[in-house]
């Protein structure tokens, strides 16, 4: 069975940077994609990025473009979150999830799997 754990979650200041993995066990599919969500707290869970089975695409949302890098090493089945310059508003349960190549990245309902989350948390 296909499992997701994310990790490098915790507590930053203003300003800072945190560097989050997931890290995918078990996946036969070499195609998938995969992506980053989030949830702060008392909101729904939010697309974060996402980035091919390649590396050669990626998408972000407005709210973390410039500030956030997806990167994949699939030699290690692993993905990789860059934050920088995050601000209070980036504080959520960030969570990794898998999906097919050809669905609907920014929809949850399009991923497959899920990690069970990392906090981050960014204060002021």
């Amino acid at each position: 069975q296909v499992q997701l754990v994310e990790s490098g979650g915790g507590l930053v200041q203003a300003g800072g940077s945190l560097r989050l993995s997931c890290a995918a066990s078990a996946l036969t599919d070499s195609r998938y994609a995969m992506g980053w969500f989030r949830q702060a707290p008392g909101k729904e869970r939010r697309f974060v990025g996402t980035i091919a089975s390649s590396s050669d695409t990626t998408v972000y949302a407005d709210s973390v473009k410039g500030r956030f890098t997806i990167s994949r090493d699939n030699a290690k089945n692993t993905m990789y979150l860059q934050m920088n310059s995050l601000t209070p508003e980036d504080t959520a349960v960030y969570y990794c999830a898998t999906r097919s190549p050809y669905s609907t990245y920014w929809e949850e309902g399009s991923y497959d799997y899920w990690g069970q989350g990392t906090r981050v948390t960014v204060s002021s």
